[in-house]
């Protein structure tokens, strides 16, 4: 979340960043419950401090000897003053609280202005491969192989579910192999987290409040499953003191993803491109404040080599700031070329969530000069799905086959796939 102080300290600047973002007609709200709760904190310790005076002169009269009725007849008003003024002020705190976690960060004076059509390519790699012949769609190609099955996965778990068979299952233990070796040797440890998390660790990486309709929820155990590791990444350092020289910390987490994805239709929902169900090496950070931007490129550079490691052509596109989640101060893409769609489609993002999480965590370092929050990056090293899309779609041949990149192939994938 933002840093209440900043906001009193620096009001303009928040409204000006609030106002890039769209959101600044909370900051009004935010401003007006804040004033009122330290108007009546103040009057809260005013009376918490006569009804202790009070109280000493009780028992000073007691010991006297003398009449005291008076006396506890104010100290009892006194304490009904206080119960009711700090009940006020817990409800006024929670007001304020609640209006301040639902602003966003404040995005990087860098970042594009504007919404979705306002992000800026910032380079292209690789040049879209010159078929011969009309490329067919990743669901064509895996039906045909045997490989990809919606249709049994429809009739076991809905809509929007997949089998992976055979081949591109050792594809997919390949590619995920090949990421976590391009992690390790970036200094990132390799993690198997939880996929259940409790409320707090989605509030803590900015998915709630704002994206509860994305979460599916265990109604028994009042758990939540990630649409990302990025959660319980996140979590592992939350409510910690990070020594200095520990820093930076990097995770590459492999899990299972779940998301509800709740109104997206069209061309999206075919195939596996966007599934209920998905497996994704994420990378995360904590970093010192000054070496975040610096952290952002380097994550940016690991997706970029991976995405050349299997010869998919792509760009990269700096995302506005009316396009960014809560969390971002600033996003890159990292989008790959689709044959079967003649476009490019984002196949990874990374985030500079900046301090915002690490207020929510409480994940904090200890330095010379005091005490102060992390900066926290994420951003994905695969999201497996939609690169096997721009895989069997990039290295298709004209009968239906896939020739598997050399690099997936020495991790262990099969050296095509054929139809059946």
């Amino acid at each position: 979340m933002l840093d209440l102080r900043l906001i009193r300290a620096d009001t303009e600047r928040v409204a000006a960043g609030l106002a890039r973002r769209g959101e600044q007609g909370a900051l009004g709200d935010l401003l007006a419950a804040d004033e009122a709760a330290r108007a009546l904190r103040t009057a809260v310790e005013a009376t918490r401090a006569e009804r202790t005076r009070i109280s000493k002169a009780v028992g000073q009269a007691r010991r006297a000897g003398e009449d005291s009725a008076a006396l506890e007849a104010d100290a009892r008003r006194l304490g009904d003053d206080l119960a009711r003024q700090e009940e006020e002020l817990r409800e006024l705190e929670g007001r304020r609280d609640a209006i301040l976690a639902g602003l966003p960060n404040l995005a990087e004076d860098a970042a594009p202005d504007g919404g979705e059509e306002d992000s800026v390519e910032l380079r292209r790699v690789g040049e879209p491969p010159a078929f011969g012949f009309a490329p067919r769609d990743h669901l064509e190609l895996g039906a045909a192989a045997g490989v990809i099955d919606m249709e049994s996965a429809a009739r076991v778990s809905g809509a929007r579910f997949a089998y992976l068979l055979g081949p591109l299952v050792r594809l997919q233990l390949a590619l995920v192999g090949l990421a976590l070796d391009r992690l390790e040797a970036e200094g990132f440890t390799p993690v198997i987290p939880p996929v259940l998390v409790r409320e707090e660790a989605m509030y803590g990486t900015g998915f709630f409040p704002t994206d509860r309709a994305s979460i599916y929820r265990t109604a028994d155990d009042d758990l939540y499953l990630v649409g990302t590791s990025e959660v319980p990444l996140a979590g592992l350092h939350g409510d910690q003191i990070l020594a200095e020289d520990d820093l930076p910390l990097r995770y590459g987490g492999l899990s299972t993803c779940f998301r509800r994805e709740a109104g997206a239709a069209g061309r999206d929902t075919r195939g596996i491109f966007r599934v209920h169900q998905f497996d994704k090496v994420e990378m995360f950070s904590f970093v010192l404040p000054e070496h975040s931007a610096e952290e952002h490129l380097r994550i940016l550079g690991v997706q970029e080599a991976i995405l050349q490691a299997i010869e998919v052509p792509y760009r990269v596109v700096d995302i506005a700031v009316g396009d960014l989640g809560a969390s971002a101060a600033r996003k890159f893409d990292c989008e790959a070329w689709m044959p079967a769609q003649g476009a490019y489609r984002e196949v990874t993002s990374c985030s500079n969530c900046t301090d915002y999480q690490a207020r929510r965590l409480r994940a904090r370092v200890k330095r010379a000069t005091g005490t102060e929050p992390v900066h926290t990056l994420n951003g994905t090293a695969v999201a497996v799905g939609r690169t096997i899309i721009a895989i069997l779609e990039n290295h298709q041949r004209e009968d239906g086959s896939v020739a598997v990149p050399a690099a997936l192939v020495a991790n262990g994938a099969p050296e095509e796939i054929r139809p059946r």
